[in-house]
């Protein structure tokens, strides 16, 4: 099973940006979904989740300004970041549970900046 993130960059802020997640397998199969980043020199920390029950949670810096969602027809989850701050620039990181095994995918670097 692999998770294939794209869509970072450098975005000002104010700006926005969707990262996208495309899985190799259906997305219907995984229980939860994550959006984690690290910046540099700093922890892994999660962003945001959506369980398969459609539920979802964000970490505060997150809340009210990024929207996790999915497109099961496309095995796709994508996270909107809207008025994104240069404290947001991280490399960030998809992760799903399936069957009880967690998957990574790559990370997609975001940078935000003027």
């Amino acid at each position: 099973v692999q998770l294939q993130a794209s869509g970072g960059g450098l975005v000002q802020p104010g700006g926005s940006l969707r990262l996208s997640c495309t899985a190799s397998r259906s997305i219907l199969s995984f229980r939860a979904m994550s959006w984690y980043r690290q910046a540099p020199g700093k922890e892994r920390d999660l962003v945001a989740t959506e369980f398969s029950s459609g539920h979802t949670n964000y970490a505060d810096s997150a809340k009210g300004r990024f929207t996790i969602s999915r497109d099961n027809s496309k095995d796709t989850l994508y996270l909107q970041m809207n008025s994104p701050k240069p404290e947001d620039t991280a490399v960030y990181y998809c992760n799903g549970w399936r069957f009880d095994v967690n998957y990574w995918g790559n990370g997609t670097q975001v940078t935000v900046s003027s």
